[in-house]
């Protein structure tokens, strides 16, 4: 026994001893990805030295003698922060995640490489100007330099047991591409959806779904549109349909990748415009953005100065000011891609017909890399006008025709906005930008204020609707080239002195018909942020900030006095009480201690996802296994019908309008009752609670988890409000700023700036995020300097 209990005392202390071994390789390996904060290094290609300033955010200042200098280390610093990151957006993009993930990301991997994205940006980049190659190579070159110099591969890649690979200067036009993707996947994959639909629904119906606007509409010309009449019952007749086709999975969450952007000319604002940005994105660890200044002569006695959010990948400011401009974008949600419908010879399946005749279809092997499993061998086949990925409702093939795949589309003139002196100068530079077509607003020191539509928008030629599946074959149908910049429009220091987009219709119907409808959102946000706007007649950044945070209830009041009123004709049943006292907190804004919002909140859809999934019902008696797609308008819709409550589209399930309202009521009260605490304990906060996590978080145990990931902190905000918040997804930056005065100018990042869990820069600023107590716009004073030298130099 004796020997026994020895035996295991020193088997214990083994163990022990190897755990400890273990935990302290590890931490080793990892403290040795670090990026370098201070000190001096060698950077070959470099003309000059650079110097890397990081104040207490982590926030660069990069200050060298020229332009490619400035930009070389760029790419140094975002490989050494940001590599891994930065790896993921040109994978995503070109379909290659599986060589990192293995079997995992195979999916995923075959359904993006059907785009042959890297194939395109390695023929985009033989186009582009000889300066902007210039800068990529530049880039890469920093970047490789960047990722070397570290002691050991970024850590994600011990995790993965894989190795970095270099980074090339397609893959800075990869990361552009990868942006592509997240601002345009939801709008062209939902028009496969309205195809559907518009084929299984008459006419009348279908436009009275899918319309482009209405009464919540806040164009910045243009009136709000009427939505159209309800259709009648000799058009559909829900009460009529069996009960099997209903299935109440309509998907009616409002989040979408946006943004808010707006403007105060300098007549509001003591001489020099007023621009306010916050971009719309699913939230992560560390933030998608990098704050970042570049610092630089322009001539011999003056400095380029630019400061604002880069995107690890890129050799560019995206948003920021440069002493004489700010800019801004939002996504602008006009239609930028179209599926045309393939014709296939039935004698020969390699052919279709073109717009010139019988042709082949092109077919190209594509070989997907697997970690840990063979390669997958991919066939993608494409017409003229692109890939065929797709089937209509009728199993008809479908091409993509997407900006994104049309080299024109794509350059790195966004990164002049770095030099432009005025707004119109700014306006001419990003209408022909090649990048996903953006709202723009800008304004510059002398006070100018303007909007324009930035990329390339598609001239469309031929009666087809955009939105729908379209023969091209006859060749006076389809693309006819680009827009010229003279036919973009633009808004320049309009009467009222304000602009302001967010992701909704700002355009009248002439320009629309030249847009295009992509899915455009609510106008109950901008409606919020134009009227805040008019609130005052004097700004600071102060009043633009509150306006960013601003989560009145303002679109969700009129549902309120729906509950409120249903509930008063119902009879006083335990839930019906409880749901009326509960409903005595609401203050008109979705604050995180409301019980109030949240129950007003979850009565709205449950009431949209009834009405709506009584058209689904209607569709799936020709496709059984529809499910609506994404109608960003509907509020309209489901509106109306609540106000004149006709009883051929009310599901069979209820006797009466009454009682579907008062059943939705119920069903949200069961669902809140039934969880600990009740319904008196469902805060807002509760639900909408912080969900920022790092990408391997979900894959390691919770102590590690918890560790990488942002803290779980309740949210005010909500869709359809300024302050746009869900627990992953919000604004995934702030920026207020006066170009000339951005010394008096705020921004904020949510996730931080480094993505090494060590480095004191790890989810730097998020905590100000969170509060609403913003961080400066511009660099604070340096506390850790970074001297990079060319190769061969030392400083004295």
């Amino acid at each position: 026994m004796t020997s026994f209990l020895r035996f295991t005392r020193y088997l214990l202390i083994a163990i022990i001893l190897l755990l400890l071994l273990t935990v302290t390789i590890g931490w080793i390996l990892l403290r040795g990805s670090l990026p370098q904060y201070a000190g001096e290094m060698n950077l070959r290609g470099l003309h000059a030295p650079v110097t890397i300033e990081r104040d207490i955010l982590g926030s660069a200042t990069i200050n060298g003698l020229n332009r490619l200098d400035v930009v070389r280390a760029m790419g140094y610093v975002h490989a050494q922060e940001r590599f891994f990151e930065m790896d993921l957006m040109r994978r995503q993009a070109a379909g290659e995640l599986a060589e990192l993930f293995g079997t995992v990301a195979l999916a995923n991997d075959l359904e993006v490489r059907q785009l042959r994205m890297r194939k395109r940006a390695s023929a985009i980049i033989k186009h582009l100007p000889i300066a902007q190659r210039q800068s990529l190579d530049a880039y890469s070159d920093g970047v490789n330099q960047g990722l070397n110099a570290l002691a050991v591969r970024p850590y994600p890649y011990l995790l993965t047991q894989t190795k970095p690979k270099a980074w090339h200067s397609e893959d800075s036009l990869l990361v552009i591409l990868a942006m592509f993707r997240i601002l345009n996947d939801l709008s062209i994959y939902r028009e496969l959806g309205l195809s559907t639909m518009s084929a299984a629904l008459p006419a009348s119906v279908y436009s009275f779904l899918n319309s482009s606007g209405g009464s919540w509409d806040a164009p910045l010309f243009g009136a709000p549109f009427d939505w159209p009449a309800l259709p009648t019952a000799d058009k559909i007749n829900i009460r009529a349909l069996d009960p099997n086709l209903f299935k109440n999975d309509y998907s009616n969450q409002d989040s979408m990748p946006g943004s808010n952007n707006f403007a105060v000319s300098g007549v509001l604002a003591d001489g020099s415009a007023l621009v306010a940005n916050d971009i719309h994105l699913t939230l992560r660890v560390p933030s998608l953005w990098f704050r970042t200044r570049l610092i630089y002569p322009s001539s011999v006695d003056s400095l380029h100065d630019i400061t604002g959010a880069s995107l690890p990948g890129v050799p560019a400011i995206i948003i920021g000011s440069n002493r004489n401009i700010a800019w801004s974008f939002t996504n602008s949600y006009g239609d930028f891609a179209d599926w045309v419908r393939i014709t296939v010879d039935p004698d020969n399946e390699d052919r279709y017909l073109s717009s010139s005749g019988w042709q082949s279809i092109e077919s190209s092997n594509e070989i997907i890399k697997v970690h840990n499993a063979p390669d997958a061998t991919l066939i993608v086949r494409e017409a003229e006008w692109g890939p065929i990925i797709a089937t209509d409702y009728d199993e008809t093939p479908l091409a993509l025709n997407w900006t994104a795949l049309h080299p024109e589309a794509v350059n790195l003139d966004l990164a002049e906005l770095a030099h432009a002196k005025t707004a119109d100068e700014a306006v001419e530079i990003v209408q022909l930008a090649g990048m996903p077509v953006q709202n723009f607003i800008v304004g510059d020191d002398a006070g100018n204020i303007s909007w324009t539509i930035a990329g390339r928008i598609p001239k469309r030629t031929g009666d087809y609707n955009p939105q729908l599946p379209a023969d091209w074959s006859n060749a006076d149908i389809g693309w006819i080239g680009w827009l010229d910049a003279a036919d973009y429009p633009v808004i320049r220091n309009p009467i009222s002195q304000r602009l302001w987009t967010a992701n909704a219709r700002i355009v009248d119907r002439t320009m629309l018909n030249i847009l295009g409808d992509g899915g455009y959102d609510l106008g109950a946000r901008a409606g919020q942020i134009r009227d805040g706007l008019f609130m005052h007649e004097q700004f600071t950044p102060k009043e633009l900030y509150a306006i960013q945070l601003d989560h009145r209830a303002v679109f969700i009041t009129r549902w309120y006095d729906l509950l409120e009123s249903s509930l008063n004709q119902a009879d006083d049943t335990p839930l019906v009480t409880i749901l009326k006292q509960s409903l005595n907190n609401w203050d008109g804004l979705a604050s995180i201690d409301s019980v109030a919002y949240r129950i007003v909140r979850a009565y709205r859809y449950e009431i949209i996802k009834i009405v709506l999934d009584g058209f689904a019902a209607e569709v799936r008696r020709h496709h059984p296994n529809f499910q609506l797609p994404k109608l960003n308008q509907a509020e309209h819709a489901v509106w109306k019908i609540i106000e004149q409550r006709p009883q051929h589209l009310l599901p069979p399930a209820f006797k009466n309008w009454d009682e579907l309202l008062l059943s939705s009521a119920i069903q949200i009260a069961h669902e809140l009752q039934n969880q600990p605490g009740g319904i008196t304990a469902r805060s807002w906060g509760e639900s909408n609670r912080a969900s920022i996590k790092h990408p391997f978080s979900q894959n390691l145990p919770s102590f590690i988890a918890n560790w990488l990931d942002m803290p779980p902190d309740p949210l005010p905000g909500d869709n359809n409000m300024p302050h746009v918040q869900s627990p992953d997804f919000g604004a995934s930056q702030r920026s207020v700023v006066a170009p000339g005065k951005e010394e008096e100018g705020f921004f904020d990042m949510p996730g931080g700036q480094s993505g090494h869990p060590l480095s004191p820069y790890y989810g730097s600023g998020h905590s100000n995020w969170v509060s609403g107590n913003p961080t400066p716009f511009l660099p604070g004073p340096s506390e850790q300097v970074l001297q990079l030298m060319p190769t061969g130099t030392q400083s004295n």
